[in-house]
């Protein structure tokens, strides 16, 4: 067992990321659920509206417990808010062109081309916030 925590203590981060990565994986899948099959909103608006609610969850998990960011005032914050924002707009139309080509151009299932989507868009999240968004300064 001392071997395991000595490993999550090492890959904290990785680990705490994944898991949050997971999470948001949730809020994007169920959200856009309800969104096409409750709502009845258009597959393509639908990501878009899931993206939105899925990144806002990541970047105050990121921030908090993952990166544990040490950006405090208003300005700092909403400078490393619109980093993280922007740094996910890249990932989003990853996702979206995914979604194009997986649902209109393929016909496979909109729900199985989601949920591989957000598994290539997780790996380039977790890029883009450790090098750009919440790189530490040395």
């Amino acid at each position: 067992m001392g071997k395991i925590k000595e490993l999550l203590i090492k890959y904290k981060e990785l680990v705490l990321y994944v898991v949050f990565g997971v999470l948001t994986t949730v809020v994007s899948y169920a959200s856009y659920w309800i969104f096409t099959d409750f709502l009845h909103i258009p597959y393509m608006v639908s990501t878009a509206l899931s993206w939105v609610l899925s990144v806002t969850f990541a970047y105050v998990t990121n921030r908090k417990w993952v990166f544990e960011s040490r950006a405090h005032g208003f300005v700092p914050i909403l400078m490393e808010a619109a980093k993280f924002f922007a740094s996910r707009i890249a990932s989003g139309f990853m996702e979206m062109g995914m979604m194009f080509i997986g649902v209109d151009l393929l016909h496979v299932n909109d729900k199985i081309v989601k949920l591989v989507a957000n598994i290539f868009v997780i790996l380039a999240n977790y890029i883009l916030s450790k090098l750009v968004v919440f790189r530490k300064k040395k």
